[in-house]
């Protein structure tokens, strides 16, 4: 049997280029090695999967380079390059912080500060999910990483930055990753159904991207799920949206349609059927306000690229805007989050979100009484209350 590996290892990134959706950090790495000015300690502060252990480990391979480029990336020819990517480098110490947390863990790393490099300029130290160390190991470690010796470089990762004691903020040089773009992890995506020789559709890479949630690895962790799962090496959209079981677009579009021309049993109906897939009632009202802030962000040219969805999917958000006023985009989005909030007190909860679809079933007319002009006192206390 072939020896498959996962494609966040396969296609971790070995250079800063191919570092995605971090080029703020990676540039500003690229241009402390250029000019010698290395900070002597590291903090990389994100979300789970957005690289910051790869950019750990990159810039811990290209400090000790021995033949830098000029665009200051390893070139992966010289001994401590080939070192470092064979897993072999004495300048590298990586320490996982979840299971080495203690005082005695932090006591021995320092004990091996104090010998420097037998070979290489740097002796660099990785420690992954720093916020993990009990605070007698902080402050054990606080000494050594304010004046460490001038060959030791200490590189702390970690995805909850507030747990960390401000004194050892204060002696780190801070980095904080974004979140990966939709956009981003769709295009990194294509590249490597491409290199797998993979056909994907659009659609499906965006609609992964969108269920990564900001987290690079997991969309390849979803990636490598459909291509198990696809028997032609062929990705799908409707392939995305059976396995991962998600909500398509149709859906939302379709009872917004119902809601806007006031066909409430339509509305009902969709509802029912998405019920009978097994998807929960508050999943949906939550993708309702969602498509419904969607649509108002099309109203409005400038805001337009805020709308992380592919090309084809965004001229339907296009067109069923310019058929929705904002008034009733507003008032629905106001019902719908009502909804949404009160789900778990409900006592019967289908009828809480069908009461909600009645609701803005009825908008067109409310929104229409609203505007009729007042004809005196009477008219305009029948309007609060409808309005109510």
């Amino acid at each position: 049997m072939e020896n498959f590996v996962v494609s966040a290892r396969k296609y971790r990134p070995d250079d800063f280029e191919s570092v995605v959706g971090q080029s703020h950090i990676t540039t500003t790495l690229k241009n402390a090695i250029q000019s010698g000015k290395l900070a002597q300690a590291f903090l990389f502060c994100g979300p789970r999967g957005v690289g910051k252990t790869t950019c750990s480990r990159i810039l811990a391979k290209t400090i000790n380079c021995q033949n830098l480029t000029p665009e200051a990336e390893a070139c992966n020819e010289c001994q401590s390059c080939k070192s470092f990517n064979s897993g072999n480098s004495l300048n590298i110490t990586e320490l996982d912080a979840a299971s080495n947390n203690s005082v005695d863990d932090i006591r021995n790393l320092i004990e091996q500060v104090r010998y420097p490099p037998q070979a290489g300029k740097k002796k660099v130290y990785i420690i992954d999910e720093v916020h993990m160390l009990s605070v007698q190991a902080f402050n054990a470690f606080l000494k050594t990483l304010e004046e460490p010796p001038s060959y030791a470089i200490f590189i702390l990762a970690t995805t909850e930055k507030h747990k960390i004691i401000p004194t050892i903020l204060s002696r780190c040089q801070i980095f904080d990753f974004n979140r990966i773009r939709v956009k981003d992890v769709a295009q990194h995506l294509s590249k490597i159904a491409e290199k797998e020789g993979v056909e994907a559709e659009v659609e499906a890479l965006h609609l992964i991207g969108e269920k990564a949630d900001g987290a690079l690895r997991d969309g390849l962790s979803i990636f490598d799920l459909m291509v198990t799962f696809s028997a032609d090496r062929k990705i799908t959209y409707a392939q995305v949206v059976q396995n991962l079981h998600v909500l398509d677009y149709d859906y939302y579009f379709k009872i917004t349609d119902a809601l806007l021309t006031e066909n409430l049993s339509e509305a009902l109906l969709i509802y029912d059927d998405i019920l009978k897939k097994g998807f929960d009632g508050q999943n949906f009202i939550t993708g309702l306000c969602e498509h419904f802030r969607n649509l108002l962000i099309c109203r409005d040219a400038k805001t337009v690229q805020l709308l992380e969805v592919s090309d084809h999917i965004q001229q339907h958000y296009l067109k069923q805007a310019q058929e929705s006023s904002v008034s009733f985009l507003l008032s629905a989005l106001n019902l719908a989050n009502m909804c949404d909030m009160k789900f778990k007190e409900a006592k019967n909860q289908r009828l809480h979100v069908e009461l909600a679809l009645m609701k803005m079933a009825h908008l067109g007319s409310v929104l229409k009484i609203a505007q009729m002009p007042l004809a005196g006192a009477d008219v305009a206390e029948i309007k609060k209350k409808i309005l109510q």
